[in-house]
C-alpha cells in the first residue's frame, strides 16, 4: 500500500469529476472502485492522507531492504482507524441512553482497548521520527445516512462495519511492517483483539462470529465495500468450497481489505 500514489491522484482535478453521494460511494468501493469513493469524499481523505511525505526511504536488515515509508504509511492509516474507533465508542457511551446496560460492561471495554491502540501506535510512529497524523473530525452521520447515536441498531451497524474494516486492513498491512520485528508483534497483537471485538459486536448483533461469502450478516446495502472479496474460496490453489461448500470454505479464511480500500471506507466518516 502506497498511500502517496494516492496523494497524486488526489491531485489532479480530473480525479474529482464524478458526483455521488458518501453513501453511494461506500457501496461504490465495491462496485466501481476505490476511485469512485475517493471522489466523493476528496475532503475527508485530504485530511486522512496528509501525514508527511515519505520519500521511500529504505533501510537494509541482512540481506533484506526495508521500506520505511511503507511502514509508516501503513501505521499513519492504523492510527486512523483507531482514532475513529475510539472515538465513534466514546461518543456512543456519552450519549444517554444510547447503549443498554447489558452492552454497555462490553463497550466500556472495547473502548479502552481502542484508546490504548491509538496511545501505542502514536508512540511506535514517534520512535520512528515520524509525526502522528492529527485525529480528524469525524462525522458519523456519513452525510446524513446514519443516526448511529440516537438508534443503537445502526449504533451497532457501523460498530461491526468498524471492526470488520479493522480486522482486514490490520491483516492488510502486515507486509508493510514485517521488518519491524517489535511492531509486527504489537500489530498481530492489536489485529487479533480487533477480531475479538468485530466478533463480540457480530453476536450481540446476532449475527455469527465470522464472515461467510461476501454477506456481513444482517448489513445494509451501504456497508458491501467491507465485506467486499471475502466469497474468495481459493487458498494458495486450493479450492475451499470443494471441500467444505463455499459458505463455510470462505469463512474458514479471512481475506485482506488494501489500505486504498480501507481509507476510502474510513474518509466517509471524516469532514
Amino acid at each position: 500500500m502506497n498511500l502517496l500514489k494516492i496523494l497524486e491522484k488526489l491531485s489532479d482535478d480530473k480525479f474529482y469529476s464524478k458526483e455521488a453521494t458518501r453513501l453511494d460511494a461506500l457501496t461504490g468501493v465495491t462496485h466501481f472502485g476505490t476511485k469512485a469513493a475517493i471522489a466523493a469524499i476528496p475532503l475527508g481523505l485530504g485530511s486522512l492522507l496528509s501525514t508527511k511525505a515519505n520519500a521511500g526511504t529504505n533501510k537494509v536488515l541482512g540481506n533484506t531492504v526495508l521500506d520505511t515509508g511503507a511502514l509508516t504509511d501503513a501505521l499513519q492509516l492504523a492510527l486512523t482507524l483507531e482514532y475513529l474507533e475510539d472515538e465513534y465508542y466514546r461518543m456512543g457511551l456519552s450519549a444517554g441512553g444510547l447503549i443498554p446496560s447489558a452492552d454497555r460492561t462490553v463497550f466500556m471495554q472495547i473502548a479502552k482497548h481502542e484508546t490504548a491502540h491509538v496511545a501505542f501506535l502514536k508512540a511506535a510512529l514517534t520512535s520512528l521520527g515520524e509525526t502522528p497524523v492529527a485525529k480528524p473530525t469525524f462525522d458519523f452521520t456519513a452525510g446524513n445516512n446514519f443516526t448511529p447515536f440516537s438508534d443503537y441498531n445502526q449504533f451497532l451497524i457501523l460498530a461491526q462495519a468498524f471492526e470488520d474494516t479493522g480486522v482486514r486492513a490490520y491483516k492488510g498491512q502486515a507486509g508493510n511492517v514485517m521488518g519491524n520485528r517489535q511492531i509486527l508483534q504489537a500489530a498481530l497483537q492489536i489485529h487479533s483483539v480487533e477480531a475479538r471485538h468485530a466478533s463480540q459486536v457480530r453476536r450481540i448483533r446476532s449475527n455469527k462470529g465470522w464472515i461467510e461469502l461476501d454477506n456481513g450478516g444482517n448489513m445494509p446495502a451501504a456497508t458491501n465495500a467491507v465485506y467486499a472479496g471475502e466469497e474468495n474460496v481459493n487458498q494458495a490453489g486450493f479450492n475451499t468450497a470443494n471441500a467444505f461448500g463455499a459458505a463455510a470454505g470462505s469463512a474458514a479464511y479471512d481475506e485482506i481489505l488494501s489500505g486504498s480500500d480501507a481509507a476510502a471506507i474510513a474518509g466517509l466518516f471524516i469532514v
